[in-house]
């Protein structure tokens, strides 16, 4: 049996409520991806062309630094990637995630929030990123995913 993981961001609170849900369907530690400076609500304002999300998305090499702490991905065989989508793609903060460990030889398995948007671009990022991992199709879900739903998702995957 594969050693698995759920590493995910959350702004708001529904993507921490999936991979939570997540987490105990698959039999997988969880850890939260924290950037050093959190997100204020403020932050988050997608209308506002000077909020710090939108200059961050606005420019593809951003790498917001992450918070001191140490996710074990080393030890795992599955890296479940969660997080909300943000102008069709993971947030930067991910691609932080992404550039500090070492994927090479893992299974990456992309999971998102979203009201209605795909992954867009975000698909391609993160198989650059995540350098010799073997990356899944991302896949949307509620915030409120059953765990039963979950567990026919992880069983079509066919990770074991």
């Amino acid at each position: 049996m594969s050693k698995k993981i759920v590493a995910y961001f959350s702004a708001s609170g529904s993507t921490r409520t999936l991979a939570e849900t997540l987490a105990a369907a698959a039999g997988a530690e969880l850890y939260e991806i924290c950037p050093e400076l959190p997100y204020e609500r403020k932050d988050l304002n997608w209308m506002d062309k000077k909020s710090r999300s939108t200059l961050e998305m606005q420019d593809p090499d951003c790498r917001p630094a992450l918070a001191a702490q140490e996710i074990p991905v080393a030890g795992a065989d599955v890296v479940f990637l969660g997080f909300p989508i943000w102008w069709y793609r993971e947030p930067s903060i991910v691609d932080s995630f992404l550039d500090a460990y070492d994927f090479g030889g893992k299974t990456v398995v992309p999971f998102f929030t979203s009201g209605g948007s795909e992954l867009g671009e975000g698909q391609g990022r993160i198989e650059k990123l995540a350098a010799g991992a073997k990356v899944l199709e991302g896949k949307r879900f509620c915030a409120r995913a059953s765990e039963s739903e979950l567990k026919s998702w992880l069983a079509a995957l066919k990770l074991d």
